[in-house]
């Protein structure tokens, strides 16, 4: 057996509570992992409220730990390893237990000697931002970027790549307050937003960005489409202003001529189109140990604490990536 918080019904925090449960067992091409940390992530809390399409038990959809067994033979016992996505907490039970089993395509071995909160800041984050800068928007040294959410841990880690990359970076919030937090971790500009920052925007860079990651979603994507340059590229991968469509959106009339607009959704990550080989796991990791990259968690709770960190999630004060010790 082991400790578990699991979703007794969905609903606020507090129907998050600690169970025993039987501990899983790997089968073929699975790892079955002690977790030692893991992140809070924005899908996690609408899982728990039932908004999301899947959403299992026993939540969290990445982990860092170490190898309890693998059947395969091909990760040592003890080794220490990230692990994200697979169906984690949407059709597997997930992070928030002393065990996990991931697919072994979703878990991959890191050597570092970073704290296991500090390392559990990483996993999703960096892996999300890096696929949908590298791949969605193909961004490139020379290209502005503007970054809508840059506060959110996704933010923030999209934020540490681009100027890392060379990009000049603009980041977006709501706090005036959080404005050195951006310019610290590489943005050129900050922009506070209302919702409508497209002519902003545009007075700073002059014919648009060349390159929009929004990760406030559908409540500010037409505004987002308008702080584009012509043939540049806008990519959603957040819904941090809400779950709620796009009314009336009328792409013949309201997407700008020749700017391409995608969308990515991590859940993808470890699939055959996204496999884990694309992200350089180890290289982040090394950036975050020497300083380049500055991915230390905004806190960190007690696994016993996992509905105060919901709490903290939903009442927008985060300023980061919040993560939990295991049980």
């Amino acid at each position: 057996m082991m400790r578990a918080m699991v979703i007794t019904e969905p609903g606020g925090p507090d129907v998050l509570r600690i169970q025993e449960v039987a501990e899983p067992v790997p089968s073929d091409g699975e790892i079955l992992i002690r977790v030692k940390a893991f992140g809070i992530n924005h899908a996690e809390t609408h899982m728990r409220k039932g908004e999301w399409p899947e959403a299992t038990p026993i939540s969290g959809i990445e982990a860092v730990g170490t190898v309890a067994a693998d059947p395969a033979g091909a990760l040592a016992e003890g080794a220490k390893v990230v692990a994200i996505m697979g169906g984690l907490g949407r059709v597997r039970n997930g992070s928030y237990a002393e065990y996990t089993v991931a697919p072994a395509t979703n878990v991959s071995p890191i050597e570092t000697s970073l704290d296991w909160a500090d390392l559990a800041a990483v996993p999703e984050s960096y892996a999300t931002a890096w696929l949908a800068l590298h791949g969605n928007l193909e961004l490139q040294p020379d290209h502005s970027l503007l970054v809508r959410g840059a506060t959110s841990a996704l933010g923030q880690a999209a934020v540490n790549i681009a100027a890392d990359l060379g990009a000049r970076v603009i980041g977006t919030t709501r706090r005036e307050d959080r404005t050195e937090l951006l310019r610290s971790i590489g943005a050129h500009e900050v922009v506070i937003d209302t919702g409508e920052i497209a002519g902003q925007v545009r007075t700073l860079v002059p014919g648009g960005v060349d390159r929009v990651l929004d990760l406030v979603g559908n409540s500010v994507l037409r505004d987002s489409l308008q702080a584009a340059a012509v043939r540049g590229r806008v990519c959603q991968a957040g819904f941090l202003g809400g779950l709620g469509p796009v009314e009336s959106f009328q792409p013949a009339f309201e997407l700008p001529s020749g700017v391409q607009f995608s969308f990515f959704g991590s859940f993808e990550v470890g699939s055959e189109a996204f496999p884990l080989s694309s992200i350089p796991f180890q290289e982040i990791v090394e950036k975050v140990q020497d300083g380049v990259y500055q991915a230390k968690p905004s806190r960190v709770f007690a696994f016993e604490e996992i509905a105060e960190a919901h709490r903290v999630m939903e009442s927008s004060q985060a300023a980061g990536k919040l993560v939990v010790r295991g049980a």
